[in-house]
């Protein structure tokens, strides 16, 4: 089963999936806007989309890593996400907006299977010494389809219309299904019959992550990033707009920083031992957070250079944090930490993004040395937690 179930074909379907998922956001706004004609509503479905995911990831944690055959639960929740964006289209213009919403924040629950839970399966697709490798090309399957969603999603929508883009990022996901599909049964000595219920797993999921200092930290200081790159996010038409000369090309910058976070993660892949994930997980933070303080200078050329730090700084702790997650995860437990460490994720980023905007509207330059200043906390909150707490005891309730 291993044999078929290769990295290569597990990196094949997290694409497809993830760029569906990149996809998805884009193309539901523009579609909103274009049936509904209201921006307000535009962003309200996107705010529905994602903010569930924070409800959604640790349930779906659990019940993953409860499951005989992950591979079928993670394959619904793709069939679901893919089918809910299917009825949000069809209930736009012809649904009360209230409904598409609630339709909206259904559909975002299972979201995380599509980063955190899908990585969460790894180990089944290698052997432990080729982890650290698959880690990184794992992460660079992040930056790929940040890079190829958006832009496929625009092309779409200005070719062949906005609710054709929704269209294309569902059937995108849908071609994550047999991937899904060919995931590995865990083996009888990992599955056993579960006496702890679901809300026991939740408890200790929860615990493992914030009694385990390694975790902890690698946690918290991506959670704080995220909010800092949310912030970072809300400001990119701001920037196009009043530094290069139109608001549409603030998503190049975007797709610049994705360019980058790939060709940094690929050159750490061919020297997976060179730093230690957990050191690359603070000095990420701080490498943004350069980033968004040479934003701030408005000049064309500094900003590009920002934006290329920015993935160099992104992609590398992003992938130094799988690591840390499938170094210290327990067993029973990786598939609900991946989730949950997702849509915590998620929920910063929403966070940065609600809390910059208005602030960019007033002031760019302030918007941009606020989100820099929260990455610098990030780098901080990572020595917030004492590396030689003592958790062995903790670690043996967690494993049993």
């Amino acid at each position: 089963m291993k044999k078929r179930y290769s990295l290569r074909v597990h990196l094949v379907g997290a694409v497809a999936a993830r760029a569906g998922d990149e996809a998805s956001g884009p193309a539901l706004t523009l579609a909103a806007f274009a049936l509904t004609g209201s921006t307000t509503d535009a962003s309200s479905l996107l705010a529905g989309i994602t903010i569930s995911a924070a409800v959604g990831g640790p349930v779906l944690g659990a019940l993953l890593d409860r499951a005989s055959r992950p591979g079928r639960l993670l394959a619904g929740a793709l069939v679901v996400y893919a089918a809910g964006l299917g009825a949000i289209l069809a209930g736009l213009g012809h649904l009360p907006f209230a409904v598409t919403i609630l339709i909206a924040v259904l559909t975002g629950m299972p979201a995380p299977a599509l980063s955190g839970g899908w990585t969460a399966q790894l180990p089944q697709a290698v052997p432990d010494d080729g982890l650290p490798r698959a880690n990184m090309l794992d992460a660079m399957t992040y930056g790929a389809a940040s890079l190829a969603g958006p832009a496929l999603a625009g092309v779409t929508a200005e070719l062949l219309g906005a609710p054709t883009a929704v269209v294309v990022s569902a059937g995108l996901i849908a071609l994550a299904l047999p991937t899904a599909l060919m995931l590995p049964a865990r083996p009888v000595r990992q599955h056993v019959l579960r006496k702890a219920s679901v809300v026991s797993d939740l408890v200790a999921g929860f615990r493992a992550i914030v009694r385990r200092p390694p975790l902890a930290r690698a946690t918290l200081t991506s959670v704080v990033s995220c909010v800092a790159q949310g912030m970072l996010t809300a400001c990119a038409v701001f920037l196009g707009e009043h530094v290069l000369g139109g608001a549409g090309r603030g998503a190049m910058l975007l797709s610049g920083a994705a360019v980058s976070a790939l060709v940094a993660n690929a050159v750490l892949a061919r020297f997976p031992h060179s730093l230690a994930p957990d050191t690359i997980i603070w000095a990420g933070a701080l490498v943004q957070a350069a980033a968004m303080v040479l934003a701030t200078s408005e000049q064309p050329l500094l900003l590009v250079v920002a934006v290329l730090a920015l993935g160099i700084g992104e992609g590398p702790q992003l992938a130094a944090l799988f690591a840390v997650r499938h170094r210290e995860a327990p067993e029973h437990l990786r598939g609900q930490i991946f989730t949950t460490g997702a849509s915590l994720k998620i929920t910063g980023f929403a966070l940065g993004a609600a809390v910059a905007g208005p602030i960019a509207t007033w002031s760019l330059r302030g918007a941009l040395a606020l989100a820099a200043s929260v990455a610098v906390l990030a780098a901080l909150a990572f020595f917030v937690v004492p590396s030689t707490a003592d958790s062995s005891s903790e670690d043996r309730a967690i494993s049993h």
